[in-house]
């Protein structure tokens, strides 16, 4: 007689330890969870299952959750900077930081839609600080202009890109409504009440994000140019302001 085969035990990864992680460990696991277009990449039980370690050893490395999504924001914004090529004029480089922010906000959609109005407060920020600050100085714009056109630059860039990253966290459904509106519901408002948008119904459809960020951009450039030549026209330098 045979003997009944015996239930073989399912083999659990092995858990590391609190003290075999280190902080560069954790901020990779949090980009790969965050690339996968998940929206709990900085939750502690999330990066324990991807780590293979007990949840609170995170909380050895980083103070809290908001430590951690600090310091993985800032090496996104390095990911940015590190596609930059060197030796552009000002206004390339401000396309690229453009066209970059983008590229890097959609492909970790988490940390592009929770910074929009975050400051990371570390080296890769302060590079992008420096490169805006640059090239609004190289344009021509010096003390309040150069600040005031600095943050118009960035925080615009950091408004489309974490509405486009935020976009991307919604579920299939929702997207999908969103999306067919302008061929439905606004296809079918009063002509008589909303002339305009029943005489560009067909652009409202068509339009592209790339066209609308592309306009953007070349917006705040032509922008800084504008406030730079009237610097360069005044005798005092400074350029006329605005109320």
């Amino acid at each position: 007689m045979t003997k009944p085969a015996q239930r073989q035990s399912r083999s659990r990864p092995t858990k590391r330890s609190g003290s075999q992680l280190n902080r560069e460990a954790i901020i990779q696991a949090s980009l790969r969870i965050a690339a996968r277009g998940s929206a709990d990449a900085f939750t502690v039980r999330r990066l324990g299952e991807e780590l293979g370690t007990d949840p609170t050893a995170v909380y050895r490395h980083f103070r809290d959750k908001d430590e951690l999504l600090l310091s993985v924001a800032d090496r996104t914004l390095g990911e940015v900077l590190d596609g930059i090529p060197a030796g552009l004029g000002w206004k390339d480089r401000l396309r690229e930081l453009a066209a970059g922010s983008l590229r890097v906000a959609l492909k970790y959609p988490v940390v592009g839609s929770l910074m929009t109005s975050r400051t990371t407060r570390r080296a890769n920020e302060f590079r992008v600080v420096e490169l805006i600050l640059g090239a609004v100085t190289e344009a021509g714009l010096e003390g309040m202009d150069a600040v005031v056109h600095y943050r118009m630059v960035g925080d615009s860039i950091l408004a489309y890109v974490g509405q486009r990253a935020a976009y991307l966290l919604l579920d299939q459904t929702a997207r999908e409504g969103d999306e067919s509106s302008w061929t439905q519901e606004y296809r079918l408002v009063d002509p008589d009440g909303f002339p305009h948008i029943t005489r560009l119904g067909d652009e409202l459809a068509t339009v592209t994000d790339d066209q609308i960020y592309h306009a953007r951009v070349e917006a705040l450039v032509t922008a800084i140019e504008r406030c730079a030549e009237e610097r360069r026209a005044r005798p005092d330098g400074h350029a006329v302001a605005r109320d």
